[in-house]
């Protein structure tokens, strides 16, 4: 980690390697129930902050997919990886694409955890509502979680989700990466990519789930795959961890 990049951490030493990317909800340190069933011998993952999150709270920006990807591209400078695959949850999915777009030569194959795709995510004007309110009200944040979860934790699992979101991101971020991420349009450009994908989706999340992926990104990108982890909402890297790294380190041997 360095001075010169936003704040990141890698995992494990092996030849494969990964940058991922997190979710609106959450900081690097939601991977962390992932991080530790990857085998740390097979794959370099390396883990990183956007504007206005976890240690890079404080960070200045525009607060966009575009910045994400770029930040990403120069942690992967930082790094000196010439080549690599990208990890997308949610949020995130959408900034790889936008590295795939911009460093084409560089990205070796996306992941997207519960991805948005490159259309974006449109919303009613009750659900962007909820969404928009998110930024200021923890109430928002924990009734989205519970929906995109299919309303199967209780409490203490739903508040410490919340209170991570809270404590770990700037409301002023929060708030202008929603405009990015539901409402910006690129798939026309994405349209045929041959850059392999795996989209791991939860068979409780009612929002990114099987349907949603087969309607976007199953559509524009014809290596791409789906794979439905039965236990799992939006939220893979922390319900479902080890189905999940199990799912991604076969798809990166392959």
């Amino acid at each position: 980690m360095t001075g010169r990049v936003l704040p990141y951490d890698v995992h494990g030493d092996g030849p494969r390697r990964v940058l991922a990317l997190h979710n609106w909800f959450g900081d690097r340190t939601s991977f962390a129930p992932l991080r530790a069933h990857l085998d740390d011998a097979s794959g370099s993952y390396a883990f990183v902050d956007c504007r206005g999150y976890g240690e890079a709270v404080d960070h200045p920006g525009e607060y966009t997919m575009e910045e994400v990807a770029a930040d990403a591209l120069a942690v992967a400078d930082d790094l000196g990886w010439d080549t690599f695959s990208v990890i997308g949850h949610s949020m995130g999915g959408k900034a790889a694409q936008l590295m795939l777009l911009d460093a084409p030569g560089r990205i070796e194959s996306i992941i997207g955890i519960s991805a948005v795709s490159a259309a974006g995510f449109p919303l009613d004007e009750e659900t962007w509502g909820l969404f928009a309110g998110a930024a200021e009200d923890p109430g928002h944040r924990r009734a989205i979680i519970d929906n995109t979860t299919g309303g199967r934790y209780g409490d203490a699992w739903l508040q410490g989700l919340v209170d991570r979101s809270v404590g770990r991101s700037s409301a002023t971020a929060f708030r202008a990466y929603l405009d990015s991420w539901s409402r910006t349009d690129f798939h026309e450009r994405v349209r045929d990519n041959p850059v392999p994908v795996l989209l791991v989706v939860g068979a409780h999340d009612p929002a990114l789930g099987a349907d949603a992926m087969e309607a976007t990104w199953l559509r524009w990108y014809p290596n791409a795959r789906l794979e439905v982890l039965k236990d799992a909402g939006h939220y893979a890297p922390e319900e479902t961890p080890q189905a999940l790294a199990e799912a991604i380190e076969a798809f990166l041997a392959s």
